[in-house]
């Protein structure tokens, strides 16, 4: 029973949230990794990543469930989490947070030290997420900075400085999360406003795919500005926005419907997908063909 609650409680069964977390350090880690050396240390590092994403999304599930346990248990979708109902103690929720960030930071040490350093920069970040939806309308924005500053983190773990290139990615790889997550925000909506918490789910409720479509024209314009600039071949130029745009505007855009709470789910989950087909194109932009 209590490891089933541990896994309620750090959503380990819903993989979609620490995926999330992964992809953006899986493409800054690709962009800059060299193919034509041993290939073997390109998925030593996917594999840590990977494990520390699925250790720090964790640990941030139950941040998040602390800090919200008051509004958890007014919405219908969150009322039976393991510290909004009481099956969990707060005490015992911050214990577990803190040896996966424990266990995180082994991870974390065996990078370089300006990986290490700008890791550390990005706590204030994911400790503070949570609160934002208390005092803006734009606690995904907030996510967004969050949730990709791994791609940062991929790319110095190789290259061991900060450039153009990751930057740039970093950009659009915010605004792509801006994007899928005001859609997961209207699976609560109704209850959000009624108890007061704010996002860009209810900033633009009004005409949200317009918000939509600005947020992933920026996300695609930054990645064919960042093919451009990192000299990727001309078949993965063509090929990769044609990608990019037929998930991000013609599936998400097109199939959203705010009011189906089932359909913003599918689109949301979708995104997984989206991240490995932005790997694939990262991949063939840089092969010599």
């Amino acid at each position: 029973n209590q490891l089933n609650l541990f896994l309620e409680l750090t959503r380990l069964k819903r993989p979609i949230g620490f995926m999330l977390l992964f992809w953006p350090c899986a493409w800054g880690l690709t962009l800059a990794y060299d193919f034509s050396k041993e290939i073997s240390l390109y998925f030593y590092y996917l594999v840590l990543f990977f494990l520390g994403s699925v250790l720090m999304r964790s640990a941030g599930c139950i941040i998040n469930d602390i800090t919200d346990k008051e509004f958890d248990k007014k919405v219908s979708r969150t009322k039976n989490r393991p510290i909004a109902s009481g099956k969990i103690s707060i005490i015992l929720g911050s214990i577990y947070s803190t040896i996966l960030c424990l266990l995180a930071l082994l991870i974390l040490i065996n990078f370089n030290y300006l990986t290490i350093i700008l890791a550390f920069c990005s706590m204030p970040f994911a400790f503070t997420y949570p609160l934002m939806k208390r005092y803006t309308y734009w606690p995904q924005l907030f996510l967004g900075i969050t949730f990709n500053y791994g791609l940062i983190l991929g790319w110095t773990s190789i290259e061991n400085q900060v450039s153009i290139a990751p930057i740039i990615f970093y950009l659009g790889a915010i605004f792509w999360t801006l994007g899928y997550d005001t859609i997961y925000g209207y699976q609560d909506i109704i209850d959000d406003e009624i108890i007061g918490v704010k996002s860009t789910s209810i900033k633009f409720k009004k005409n949200p795919k317009k918000f939509l479509f600005i947020c992933y024209s920026i996300t695609t314009l930054s990645f064919i500005f960042l093919g451009v600039y990192m000299n990727f071949n001309l078949p993965s130029l063509i090929l990769g926005p044609i990608i990019i745009v037929s998930h991000l505007f013609l599936f998400q855009i097109n199939s959203f419907n705010s009011k189906d709470v089932g359909q913003c789910l599918r689109i949301f989950k979708s995104n997984n997908s989206f991240g490995l087909l932005v790997i694939i194109f990262i991949i063939l932009g840089k092969l010599n063909i």
